[in-house]
């Protein structure tokens, strides 16, 4: 049960991520540029294979213009509400 709700988490919060993204209309790799991270690690967050730092979750945020808790409350992270 615990690893699936660590997928579950890691698939919100990417959804989320691409979600801001497409808003902000950027790609990829201009995400990269603005985050510092490199552009398939980018990808691997969006398809929740990746597991991000706090400092990395800041990172994206930053680029993304939007605040950490923003991001998490605004687009279904913390619910659990699929986006």
């Amino acid at each position: 049960m615990e690893q699936q709700n660590q997928k579950d988490i890691k698939t919100r919060f990417g959804k989320a991520i691409r979600r801001r993204r497409r808003e902000l209309d950027i790609s990829q790799e201009k995400l990269s540029e603005l985050s510092g991270l490199h552009r398939t690690y980018i990808s691997s967050i969006e398809r929740g294979e990746r597991n991000p730092s706090l400092e990395n979750i800041e990172k994206l945020a930053d680029a993304l213009n939007i605040s950490v808790s923003a991001l998490f409350a605004n687009y279904g992270v913390d619910r659990g509400d699929y986006v």
